[in-house]
């Protein structure tokens, strides 16, 4: 049975977690396949869109304890680690470098690095008995994967030293709360409300939404005059495109658009 699987049907990758018996924790193996399949659904012409989910009761219980006990596996005492990382091969900066927008179905808890993967999603939809666990000081470790810069700029500094000092726990209803979950349903609806929101955003022009979603990244570090500017450069080559003349015949004709991402 794969640990990973990754399904594209009307124009939407869906990769799921495959790891039911060890609640979705993540293995050494895993990070390199979580890795290959994020760069290949992005660069996949065919994929507008991207869910990420887990099967079982829980979406990824954080990095697999176990193999690490064993001396193997991610922070094994048998496991040499580099000096440096190789930036271009690590899924949470594979993550947040996606142009394609990431939908995270959280259908059950997410505890460490499964908290970060998911702050690393640009839309979360979760289940109503889920809950985020940002368990990493009680682990003896830092939220190594994202978490240090992602809540601060969700939720400002106060909260987020709350969160990450206390190792707390969140539930989903505090997730909602807080901004850090989009929607929260029954846990049976999840899956149902992250592919309609996915076929809602398939529907609209693909280059618009990757660039959107590259604007709103490069614009979490310029000044509002240079993200002005890279807007404009942006906006030239999507003004030649067949999607925008579509976009404009179809609003003048009251029809839905057909576009084709060209």
């Amino acid at each position: 049975m794969s640990a990973l699987i990754c399904e594209v049907s009307d124009h939407i990758a869906t990769i799921t977690l495959n790891r039911p018996e060890r609640m979705n924790t993540i293995s050494s193996a895993m990070l390199d396949e979580l890795t290959r399949t994020l760069v290949a659904v992005n660069e996949d012409p065919q994929v507008r869109v991207v869910i990420l989910t887990g099967t079982g009761r829980a979406f990824c219980a954080g990095l697999d304890l176990n193999e690490a006990s064993s001396g193997e596996g991610i922070g094994g005492a048998n496991r040499k680690f580099p000096a440096t990382i190789d930036l271009r091969n690590t899924p949470p900066t594979v993550l947040f470098a996606m142009d394609k927008p990431v939908i995270c179905a959280l259908n059950g808890s997410a505890a460490g690095y499964g908290m970060d993967l998911a702050l690393g999603c640009d839309i979360r939809i979760m289940a109503d008995n889920a809950k985020l666990a940002a368990a990493f000081v009680k682990r003896g470790i830092v939220p190594e994967s994202g978490g240090t810069w992602f809540l601060p700029r969700m939720l400002g500094w106060a909260k987020a030293a709350e969160i990450i000092f206390t190792g707390r726990t969140l539930s989903a209803a505090d997730c909602l709360a807080e901004g850090l979950a989009n929607h929260v349903v029954p846990a049976n609806e999840v899956a149902a409300k992250a592919r309609a929101m996915a076929e809602e955003i398939a529907a609209n022009a693909p280059l618009a939404v990757l660039a959107s979603k590259r604007m709103m990244r490069m614009g979490l570090d310029e000044s509002f005059e240079t993200h002005v500017q890279h807007v404009y450069l942006q906006l030239l080559p999507l003004f030649a495109s067949e999607d925008f003349k579509e976009g404009v015949q179809s609003f003048l004709e009251k029809r839905p658009a057909a576009f084709k991402g060209r």
